[in-house]
């Protein structure tokens, strides 16, 4: 049997962002990260300032 598995689209900060604003806007974490094609814990990275941790203050326009 093939396999179609793909490795997960990898989060840019532009994503970041949007992964922000989303956020703040109230949608859940896992269905952030359904629509990027990613794991749920690549968005709580973004959201615990793991990764890319100036996308927070650009997504609130600070």
């Amino acid at each position: 049997m093939k396999s179609n598995r793909q490795p997960s689209y990898k989060l840019t900060f532009e994503d970041a962002v949007q992964i922000w604003k989303r956020y703040l806007n109230g949608e859940f974490q896992n269905r952030i990260a359904a629509s990027f094609d990613v794991n749920p814990g690549r968005v709580n990275e973004v959201l615990k300032g793991r990764t890319f941790p100036e996308s927070e203050a650009a997504a609130k326009g600070v």
